[in-house]
């Protein structure tokens, strides 16, 4: 079982329970839940207690772990937890990986799979992170987008690793965008880079083309929930409007992320699934009502960006520069 003090700070895993820290109440209450099975899990991923694709699939492993050990029939459990989110590749991944293990060898099979991959996310991390620093070597004022840590990913993180390796062998500066409308910018990543000791500034997100035409950041890193065989990116709605301006500014966008996240039987970004998420997440964001009670809203939670608009796809096994559908083809190959 991985232990690293970063999987500690998202998901603690006992070998038959698992605790989540609710990433919803964050920054402002560390609240642990205990998850039994499946369904608990399925709800913590819909609801964002647990968020984003690599911790998704460990979640996703772990939780039909669970039910395998403690469910007479885990089929149905097995298919609630692989539909809960549509966009992330990592959920349906894991759930068929763990569900395919049990079947062959039950229980205990169940487990060392979802324990496998835990150790693989973790792993992944760490080789994403030094990959992308000496990707961006010399970039010092950075822009991220959503959350990408270790509340993110098994480890240190994808997007927000390759900032960490970068801190660590030298000085940066990182602007974080607030990330609509759940605010996992504001929320999550200030809190994570704060306790590091790692500089971080939050700027609402429309100020991000504006800060990049006037010459203010170096580089735009981000993660990905999904990326499809010709290198088009699903990644946290606002991702797309980053990779214009930084296109237009003339400074690198790089996509972090493991390939665990990269769908090869998908061929273009165009066939993603987007999830449309709850209007109240607009109109009452932390409750309150801050526009009519009525008003449509549209809330899609991802957005595609195209390929030829990223510098970069940083996996653990590599990097595709430019992320072309051979140079993706190429890294699976590794």
């Amino acid at each position: 079982m991985n232990s690293s003090t970063h999987l500690d700070a998202a998901l603690r895993w006992d070998g038959s329970r698992l605790a989540i820290l609710d990433q919803t109440q964050l920054p402002h209450r560390e609240l642990w839940l205990t998850l039994a099975g499946a369904a608990d899990t399925a709800d913590a991923i819909r609801r964002l207690a647990v968020r984003a694709a690599p911790l998704i699939g460990i979640a996703a492993a772990l939780g039909p772990a669970m039910e395998v050990a403690a469910a007479p029939d885990p089929e149905p459990g097995m298919r609630l937890l692989r539909e809960a989110r549509p966009t992330a590749v990592n959920l349906a991944w894991a759930v068929d990986r763990v569900w395919a293990a049990a079947r062959a060898g039950g229980a205990d099979a169940a487990r060392d799979e979802a324990e496998r991959i835990e150790g693989e996310e973790g792993a992944a991390s760490a080789a994403i992170a030094a990959h992308g620093a000496d990707l961006l070597a010399g970039a010092r004022r950075i822009l991220t987008h959503c959350n990408t840590g270790a509340l993110a990913t098994g480890g240190a993180g994808s997007a927000l690793g390759v900032i960490r390796e970068l801190a660590a062998r030298g000085e940066v500066e990182v602007l974080a965008s607030e990330t609509r409308p759940l605010l996992q910018g504001a929320r999550l990543t200030v809190w994570e880079l704060t306790r590091d000791g790692i500089p971080v500034t939050l700027a609402v997100d429309g100020a991000a083309a504006g800060l990049m035409r006037r010459g203010e950041i170096d580089a735009v890193i981000v993660g990905c929930d999904r990326v499809a065989a010709n290198g088009d990116v699903a990644n946290k709605v606002g991702t797309y409007a980053h990779a214009l301006a930084a296109r237009a500014a003339g400074i690198p966008f790089v996509v972090a992320g493991p390939t665990s996240s990269v769908d090869a039987a998908l061929p273009s970004g165009d066939e993603i699934e987007i999830e449309e998420r709850d209007a109240d997440e607009v109109r009452r964001p932390g409750g309150d009502l801050v526009t009519l009670p009525d008003v449509a809203v549209r809330n899609p939670a991802f957005d595609v960006t195209p390929a030829e608009l990223i510098t970069a796809f940083v996996c653990e096994r590599g990097v595709a520069q430019p992320p072309t559908a051979a140079a993706i083809a190429a890294l699976l190959a590794r």
